[in-house]
């Protein structure tokens, strides 16, 4: 009797098993509501900046991958001057082919706009929503200094002829990214990497307009302001079929408030 009890319980336990899978209750990534976001970071940044936000999301249920781009953060060994816009491109492009990664919502930050607006001209068909976090938005032929306010490329090219050998754009000061002080910007801070001149001198090559013909949402990051995204907020207020939306927080938010990008790429369809 005991032993036909232990095998009818272990039968039972085997059912459930079979049950939970049929109806995809073995992980909370098996729901039906699951995403794939695929972050792009800014300048000096790496993917360790969506450390917060790629958690929260895959808390949720959601697939998240965060590459680095070629000469940042883990991969800052690589800097060289030989670097360009179409590098960056690449290295998000390979992830999305090499993990074979379809129905994309792909989210660009700030010097990331670059990368995005070329994945998505390369591959439309395999995404399903752009969304620009305070992003640089270049059209064809445009450089990253190009689209930067009037002088700001200038500036910029001096810093890194004298503080980057002419391979990199130094880092700025802590004050040139206005987050609250302490631990979270320190980690910030320590973090950051000069970044390859050569993206920002090369230009983009697109075959369409910014977007790719596919859904966009441009989120302006309003509080405050960052001078060297006013152009591309222009060009995204003027997009037709974009969704714009101004969302008063800074630059950096994904540092000091991690929920509130989670919160904002959760709702995108």
């Amino acid at each position: 009797m005991k032993r036909r009890s232990l095998l009818g319980a272990g039968a039972a336990v085997s059912l459930a098993l079979m049950t939970n899978q049929t109806l995809g209750q073995t992980s909370p990534a098996s729901s039906l509501g699951s995403k794939t976001y695929v972050l792009v970071h800014g300048a000096y940044g790496g993917g360790w900046i969506w450390r917060d936000v790629a958690e929260g999301l895959r808390k949720q249920g959601h697939r998240v991958l965060t590459p680095t781009q070629t000469g940042l953060g883990e991969r800052s060994h690589l800097l060289s001057r030989q670097i360009t816009v179409d590098t960056h491109i690449d290295d998000v492009a390979n992830v999305i082919e090499t993990d074979e990664l379809t129905n994309v919502i792909l989210v660009g930050h700030s010097y990331g706009g670059m990368a995005v607006t070329g994945v998505a001209d390369r591959m439309p068909d395999r995404l399903r929503h752009i969304v620009y976090l305070d992003a640089l938005i270049p059209e064809n032929g445009d450089t990253a200094f190009s689209i930067l306010p009037a002088g700001m490329g200038d500036a910029r090219r001096k810093l890194a002829r004298e503080q980057g050998a002419g391979v990199a754009l130094p880092v700025p000061g802590p004050e040139a990214f206005p987050i609250p002080d302490g631990p979270a910007k320190d980690w910030f801070m320590r973090r950051l990497r000069p970044h390859p001149i050569g993206t920002y001198e090369s230009p983009v090559r697109l075959t369409q307009p910014a977007g790719a013909g596919l859904p966009v949402t441009y989120v302006a990051y309003t509080s405050p302001a960052l001078a060297s995204i006013e152009p591309s907020r222009h060009r995204a207020k003027a997009k037709q079929g974009w969704k714009y939306v101004d969302l008063p927080v800074p630059h950096d938010v994904e540092i000091p408030n991690p929920e509130k990008v989670i919160e904002l790429l959760a709702n995108i369809d």
